[in-house]
């Protein structure tokens, strides 16, 4: 019983060919390249969020360094269980 019919060629010559565009574009012409924008929406959240998050951080470090910070045990066994069957 043949799975593959004789003639499966034709894949391996488009990879063949996309390969050779690709070494034409590096060697002879300049390639395109992608782009990214970032919309000033987008940057106005991210500073939001990035203070945001600094804040938090912060709140965290000072409360661990006053030995002020506290682990709900519970919550934590919770969480590790399903790890540990």
């Amino acid at each position: 019983m043949k799975i593959n019919g004789p003639n499966r060629v034709g894949a391996v010559q488009s990879y063949k060919k996309v390969q050779d565009t690709h070494q034409h574009n590096v060697n002879g012409k300049k390639s395109k390249k992608d782009e990214l924008v970032i919309s000033s929406e987008a940057k106005e959240l991210l500073e939001t969020q990035g203070k945001t998050a600094t804040d938090k951080i912060e709140t965290l470090k000072k409360s661990v360094a006053d030995g002020t910070y506290h682990v709900e045990t519970r919550a934590l066994v919770e969480k590790l269980l399903p790890f540990l069957k």
